[in-house]
């Protein structure tokens, strides 16, 4: 048999290949270590939630195929919880549309939304299926850096405003920001919803971290700014703030013309997911606002006690306004390059961390931070804490 000459991987993802994710999460399997990378609590969400998936899936809710859209009792969760939180109000038979977690709707959203040519902006550095989304979809991704501010990283709203040509057809904004921990406030937010309206401009923004802020930091669905709720696609997520990503429950929200588009594109991906899950996220987005704040309380006592911990190790922190993950500088420890610092560390400190470098076009620009995530117990934080206490400079 003849061998094959033409690439067996669509030359759109060759780029991509294995994600560092699992890279480094079989690296702290076979090295012991913590694993600080990849974000994911290592304890459930509410149990009153987890029973309530449980019940739905003794009663038989969900364990056929849910309608496409999402269960009734999920879409009027999320209309009521867009409203309560926000005063954003969506009609839940046409404005809303759940899927197989955030990352499918961004798939999707993508997917309907763009052409061969098209170009997408994205905040640099951006979690890595939006770089995937856009190639799949044949657009060309325009990436617009974020750079260390006064201990946080701040967009450049000139940069943004140059990235816009006649070819752009969408910004991809990501608020709370993964992975730098920067929260867009109301100022920035504005000047973007002016520039997508003067230049025609859809807006897709994943706001999976939107209950996870901290100190002073709001979280501003851009939406909800004037002229914004006809451009705005709004990606949730129940994963990130009930401690169940295992679930993959996400949704969007928009107009009934964006989300038929989205419908479009998600009806030929999975088409329905996490039948039984989704009657139990029906309930958690109807938990008191107590919960969350609780959340927040409880993390922000985590960012503080690992990015105190960092700085005692001689990394220079970026103490993020959200999100579950410290962006770290390990210049001050005599290092440059991310990778090779995250390949090491296992051996040096038994803690896995991730290169922030995997989330950048401009590679040189994210080589020396990397990224380590606070979402476990006090007591795995407290021993990592410990381990990277014998990293010192050179």
């Amino acid at each position: 048999m003849a061998a094959m000459t033409r690439p067996l991987l669509n030359r759109r993802l060759a780029e991509f290949g294995t994600t560092i994710f699992a890279e480094m999460s079989a690296l702290a399997a076979r090295t012991g270590s913590i694993n600080l990378g990849q974000g994911f609590p290592d304890t459930d969400g509410p149990e009153e939630i987890r029973e309530a998936a449980v019940r739905a899936l003794r009663e038989g809710r969900g364990n056929q195929y849910p309608p496409g859209p999402g269960v009734p009792e999920l879409r009027s969760a999320i209309a009521e919880h867009q409203l309560r939180r926000y005063g954003l109000a969506y009609d839940p038979d046409s404005e809303v549309l759940v899927t197989a977690g955030a990352t499918e709707a961004i798939a999707a959203a993508l997917l309907a939304l763009v052409e061969p040519g098209d170009e997408v902006i994205a905040l640099e550095p951006y979690y890595d299926s939006y770089a995937a989304c856009v190639a799949m979809a044949g657009g060309t991704r325009v990436p617009v850096t974020l750079r260390p501010h006064e201990g946080a990283f701040a967009l450049d709203l000139d940069e943004l405003r140059a990235a816009v040509t006649e070819r752009t057809r969408l910004i991809l904004l990501n608020t709370p920001h993964n992975p730098t921990g920067t929260v867009l406030g109301r100022t920035e937010l504005t000047a973007i919803a002016e520039l997508a309206q003067e230049r025609d401009l859809l807006v897709v923004t994943d706001e999976v971290y939107e209950h996870l802020v901290f100190d002073d930091a709001e979280h501003v669905p851009i939406a909800s700014l004037p002229g914004m709720r006809e451009r705005t696609v709004t990606i949730g997520s129940a994963g990130k703030t009930y401690s169940f990503t295992g679930w993959k429950v996400g949704w969007i929200t928009a107009t009934p013309e964006l989300t038929a588009a989205v419908r479009s594109a998600k009806q030929f991906l999975t088409y329905v997911s996490s039948g039984p899950f989704q009657y139990a996220v029906a309930e958690a987005l109807r938990l008191p606002d107590s919960y969350t704040d609780g959340l927040r309380a409880e993390l922000q006592a985590k960012r503080d006690l690992l990015s105190e911990g960092l700085a005692a190790a001689g990394f220079g922190v970026h103490r993020p306004a959200g999100t579950y993950f410290v962006t770290t500088d390990i210049r001050p420890l005599g290092e440059t390059d991310g990778f090779a610092f995250c390949r090491s560390l296992p051996g040096r400190a038994g803690v896995v961390a991730i290169p922030n470098a995997v989330f950048y076009d401009h590679r040189e620009e994210g080589a020396p931070f990397v990224r380590f995530a606070f979402c476990k117990r006090f007591d795995v934080l407290e021993e990592a804490v410990e381990r990277l206490k014998g990293l010192t400079a050179g």
